[in-house]
């Protein structure tokens, strides 16, 4: 598969595969887009790759180049999806995301450029605190009052609206701490 289209608005949103984007980078020829967030970023990344995360897009920061494709890349192709969804409204007529995200790449046996150092992924830090606020929910509802089981059923409830949604709100607020701003 190297293009299909599905429509978003009135206007096109193209899938390219991971083959299709290492041809086009090759040949200089895309504007390749990171919409995670700044720690997903600086963990790991495409290279040749500029962030701009879709908690807080901003279409001006997309460079414009009549010559050159612009191709937004994510997790997984969601997040891609819903940024291009913001630069059809900003009036850009052409845009692409990569199917399946930065996973589809690695699988391919692409490069990525990876940080030891940066924070831990999102996902991983909001395991920690679910857990977290879980275990201690279940201990002091034991231990001191069946009311604290509230706070494990609150997490539960919550994780399972994230599932449901693919929007989480723990990911979202994890996101904005200083350590996960790094670029």
């Amino acid at each position: 598969m190297t293009k299909v289209s599905e429509n978003v608005s009135s206007k096109q949103l193209k899938t390219v595969d991971a083959l299709t984007l290492k041809r086009l980078i090759d040949q200089q020829a895309v504007i390749l887009v990171d919409v995670r967030e700044p720690s997903e970023h600086a963990g790991e990344k495409i290279p040749g790759s500029i962030l701009v995360p879709l908690s807080n897009f901003d279409s001006t920061k997309v460079p414009v180049d009549r010559t050159k494709s612009i191709i937004l890349y994510c997790r997984s192709g969601n997040r891609s999806a819903q940024a291009a969804q913001k630069l059809f409204a900003a009036g850009f007529d052409s845009v692409s995301h990569l199917s399946c995200g930065i996973g589809a790449w690695k699988e391919a046996g692409y490069p990525t450029i990876v940080d030891q150092d940066a924070p831990i992924s999102l996902m991983r830090q909001v395991q920690i605190v679910a857990g977290s606020l879980v275990f201690t929910g279940t201990v002091l509802g034991a231990v001191v009052s069946p009311g604290w089981l509230i706070l494990s059923g609150f997490v539960g409830a919550g994780l399972m609206v994230a599932g449901i949604t693919n929007t989480c709100a723990m990911a979202m607020l994890l996101a904005k701490l200083p350590y996960n701003q790094r670029i």
